[in-house]
């Protein structure tokens, strides 16, 4: 290493980076203190589903790193998705202002620069912030990413997977936090002791102190996080129409507050991504590049179940066109098993301030391939916007590492005008789809016996505070069960005239009118459960019994179909779209 000549390391450089293929610029090589703009450092498209990280101390420049990354992505045609912690990122919808000391920088990296925007969709978690609200319903979340918000230990989780289990099984839509919180109270209840007894391994007592985090977490407002209408993780994969790659950016203003309801957020994002979009294999470009900030949130404190489901989901989305960046201040922020399928690297300078700062910088270099630089010493000197990089190259072996300074963006890197960013949202396409929250029956209704009132566009059935007709004939109930699971099957209103409290045939309802709202039957779980098992089995058997006797073992096999439908993936996440 000490007997190269600068021009012998300019050699190795210039060609360890002449690739191939469309690529992603991140600037110019840095020898013996000396900038070359003749050796461009990049990064194959191709490759950037190899994962990768960023990292280095704070204010070395990781931020406007992703940002540079970002815009070049979008203008290749990749979506990209921005967790925007400081609210730095919304200046990608405004274009820069050239001024001297930039345009100097630019060039003697070889940057021909141009001030320009890029199409940016603003979302805010919950609705916490200026952007569309993004939210998940309880079901889709699953047990073990909602653990982790709860800081519930291995035992307590398998029970939550337990009560999961049993609302799946009975078709207890768990929508928002109420509907989790009436299965666990009907499970703690007299009344739902024998299907407490049933599930095996749930005490009551653990029960009750998942009862009491989950109070905990309506006290502290998180319940404007679940609930629906969910937020499709397609929207991550939208180009605008010129081409360009929309630029997704989460809005994240309460992060302090809220740190591990934000990772485990975007974990939730990426493993709906991975359930639903198919094997791709090798692309030219990848379908969505995933910017994972602050990443050592994501691994705090997590539960051994939580990290084996991260490792898979990075080591097997790969395949399915999507690459993730985690961006953070060392590298042992990520376990050893994540970090092994990161890549791409771009190191910012480190500190070396303390024993542990030393220790830090020693296990950073040592994950880097031999090169001609001493890493020690260039890690600690790097100035602001400079980083130590190694990729994957067009052939799939590592690039030759090199000290790089970075390319400057061409939006502004700051904030945009809050103005603009909310006419951006107003003008958006999902703002009708996601801006207002409806609340449709699910599981605290049917436990309940109390009717929902759906609020919003997307809600079902008449407006809310329509009157319900309290109708006391059990014939007549019974006709309302099977109507409703009539239309739940068929996807369409149902043919059977409605029948009046005093048990007689109603008139039809017209086609194109909407049915009035109906209080859902509370279950009665301990009665005696028909052959299929579940609520789902008894309502297949009250179906069988309204349609005519030849029809019920039919009917009693689709109510049983209908509650074995539900698969959880590996996160126990299960998307509301893959049980239509």
């Amino acid at each position: 290493m000490a007997n190269k000549t600068t021009a012998e390391k300019l050699a190795t450089i210039q060609k360890g980076y002449a690739l191939e293929g469309a690529t992603i610029e991140l600037g110019a090589a840095l020898i013996d203190g000396e900038l070359h703009k003749d050796a461009p450092v990049r990064l194959p498209l191709a490759m950037m589903n190899r994962h990768g990280l960023v990292a280095g101390a704070t204010g070395t420049g990781k931020t406007v790193t992703l940002h540079m990354m970002a815009e070049q992505l979008s203008a290749a045609g990749v979506p990209v998705f921005l967790a925007d912690i400081k609210g730095d990122l919304s200046g990608l919808a405004t274009a820069a202002a050239g001024s001297e000391k930039l345009l100097a920088r630019t060039q003697s990296i070889g940057q021909d620069w141009h001030g320009k925007t890029f199409p940016v969709e603003f979302l805010a978690l919950g609705g916490d912030g200026n952007g569309i609200p993004v939210r998940a319903t309880v079901t889709s979340f699953g047990p073990i990413l909602l653990s982790r918000i709860m800081e519930l230990n291995d035992t307590q989780e398998s029970s939550l997977q337990l009560v999961f289990y049993f609302a799946d099984k009975n078709g207890l839509e768990l929508i928002d936090l109420k509907d989790l919180r009436a299965v666990i109270q009907f499970l703690t209840s007299d009344e739902g002791k024998d299907e407490l007894e049933q599930l095996g391994g749930l005490s009551k007592a653990t029960a009750g102190v998942i009862l009491r985090e989950l109070v905990t977490l309506e006290a502290q407002g998180l319940e404007k996080f679940f609930g629906e209408p969910e937020f499709d993780t397609a929207e991550l994969l939208r180009t605008a129409p010129d081409g360009r790659g929309v630029v997704t950016c989460l809005e994240l203003p309460t992060l302090q507050n809220k740190p591990m309801l934000f990772s485990t957020f975007l974990m939730w994002l990426l493993a709906d991504l991975f359930e639903d979009l198919p094997e791709a294999g090798d692309l030219d470009k990848p379908k969505l590049v995933f910017f994972l900030d602050e990443a050592h949130l994501l691994f705090n404190g997590a539960s051994k179940a939580f990290l084996d489901a991260i490792t898979s989901t990075v080591r097997l989305i790969r395949s399915k066109g999507v690459g993730i960046f985690f961006v953070t201040q060392t590298p042992k922020d990520v376990p050893a098993d994540v970090l092994g399928q990161l890549a791409n690297r771009v190191q910012h300078a480190l500190r070396a301030f303390t024993p542990e700062d030393a220790k830090a910088l020693k296990a950073t270099v040592s994950t880097f391939p031999l090169s001609d630089y001493d890493l020690e010493e260039t890690l600690t000197s790097a100035g602001i916007g400079e980083a130590v990089i190694t990729v994957m190259n067009d052939k799939g072996a590592p690039t030759p590492v090199a000290l790089t300074r970075l390319r400057a963006p061409e939006s502004v890197m700051g904030p945009s005008d809050e103005a603009l960013v909310r006419s951006t949202v107003a003008g958006s396409a999902l703002l009708e789809k996601y801006g207002t929250a409806v609340d449709n029956p699910s599981a605290y209704e049917k436990l309940t016996g109390k009717t929902a009132a759906p609020t919003g566009p997307a809600a079902s059935g008449a407006p809310s505070g329509t009157p319900v007709s309290s109708g006391t004939s059990a014939e007549a109930d019974v006709d309302a069960e099977a109507r409703r699971i009539e239309e739940e099957i068929l996807g369409r209103p149902s043919s059977r005239p409605s029948r009046n409290s005093s048990g007689r045939d109603g008139a039809p309802e017209r086609a194109g009118t909407a049915p009035a709202p109906r209080a859902p039957r509370a279950p009665e779980p301990q009665r005696q459960s028909q052959p299929g098992g579940g609520i789902m089995g008894d309502l297949g058997g009250v179906l069988g019994g309204a349609l005519g006797g030849g029809l019920k073992s039919m009917a009693r096999s689709v109510g049983t179909q209908l509650g074995r439908e539900l698969l959880r993936g590996m996160f126990g996440t299960s998307s509301r779209r893959r049980r239509r």
